[in-house]
């Protein structure tokens, strides 16, 4: 039995990892925890020029296996402030509908700020009946006008949500930033275990601005087999049926057979089901195709490799709150631990 049975939730340091500033982009601080957290663990922690953390656990004349996660969350950057000291923003990854009266942190003091928007008494009929959108969303931290605004924070600060990561519910957390410090955790907890593989843990940067640390991964690597950790889309609401649900929360994690940037290896995608069915780890597949991980970028550059993926279904993705379940989590962990602790990469890669 795996070391990795006995683990808890608060083994992962998920706390601390959701509730980290770290919008696409400005990683430093969840890149410095997890520095922290492996150096001991690791005889080999570099960071790259992008900012993309590599954890190595080295074993010579072994195949090169990548374990992926990314550090970086959705969130906003400061691009304009008015005259009347409110706040634009752009963005990456965030729906509209879920801004309005969230409370954020701008900039690397952490000025408290709300999300703000017309009152519902103000609004005309079409106003109301529609969503409003990132150009008609501002920031306020409070200011008087923009001169005093400029003494808080600058065009270029980042800003994210304030979310507290909770535990509720029968095994359910929620919290900021799953997609994907879930993943981040995983890598964390594999790395206090010892494979017969030369194991490398990359921790990337800018993934939900198009992939770009990943460019750098297979240069640093050159893995033979990457295995993706992300947090998932779970729309298993009501009245959602069949392929609408994606995933459902509670019922394992997930393994990805395709989506916009892989076609998952089938050999690979093989032995990932036959490692939960052989130790009685439920899962259930990825229905949805839609988005991209890193993966995607890593397993076509320099000679290729093979690349498969594992999801933690998470409602309310990309939002200032999800949710997801313990037991997937745990059972991802040890779906991963089993995979790497039966080499059955070695079947996957021939050798």
């Amino acid at each position: 039995m795996s070391r990795l049975n006995e683990i808890t939730l608060k083994d992962t340091y998920l706390k601390e990892l959701s509730e980290l500033r770290g919008v696409c982009g400005d990683e430093g601080a969840v890149r410095r925890f997890i520095r922290e957290k492996v150096m001991p663990l690791c005889g080999e922690v570099f960071t790259d020029t992008m900012g993309n953390l590599y954890a190595h656990k080295k074993k010579e004349g072994a195949p090169v296996i990548a374990l992926t996660a990314h550090m970086d969350e959705v969130g906003m950057l400061i691009k304009k402030i008015r005259d009347d000291g409110e706040l634009e923003y752009d963005y990456a990854g965030l729906d509209p509908r879920v801004m309005p009266g969230r409370r954020v942190y701008v900039g690397r003091d952490a000025v408290p700020g709300v999300i703000g928007t017309k009152a519902i008494h103000l609004q005309s009929d079409e106003e109301y009946e529609s969503s409003v959108p990132h150009k008609r969303l501002t920031i306020d931290i409070g200011a008087k006008n923009r001169e005093d605004a400029e003494k808080y924070v600058s065009i270029g600060d980042y800003a994210c949500f304030t979310t507290k990561f909770q535990e509720f519910g029968e095994g359910l957390f929620t919290g900021k930033a799953l997609d994907d410090r879930v993943g981040c955790a995983v890598l964390m907890a594999l790395l206090t275990q010892d494979y017969d593989c030369d194991l490398y843990a990359a921790f990337t940067v800018q993934e939900e601005a198009g992939l770009r640390g990943a460019n750098l991964v297979a240069d640093h690597v050159k893995p033979a087999l990457v295995l993706n950790f992300e947090g998932t889309t779970a729309n298993d609401m009501p009245g959602n049926k069949g392929h609408e649900t994606v995933t459902s929360v509670g019922k394992g994690p997930a393994l990805t057979f395709m989506d916009k940037g892989t076609i998952v290896d089938v050999k690979l995608f093989d032995a990932l089901r036959e490692t939960a069915k052989k130790h009685s780890i439920p899962f259930q597949l990825r229905k949805g195709t839609n988005g991209r991980t890193d993966m995607g970028r890593i397993h076509t550059d320099l000679g290729g490799c093979r690349a498969g993926g594992i999801s933690l279904p998470c409602r309310y993705i990309h939002s200032a709150q999800s949710v997801a379940s313990w037991a997937d989590l745990k059972n991802m962990i040890l779906l991963a631990d089993a995979f790497l602790g039966d080499k059955k990469y070695c079947e996957v890669l021939g050798i």
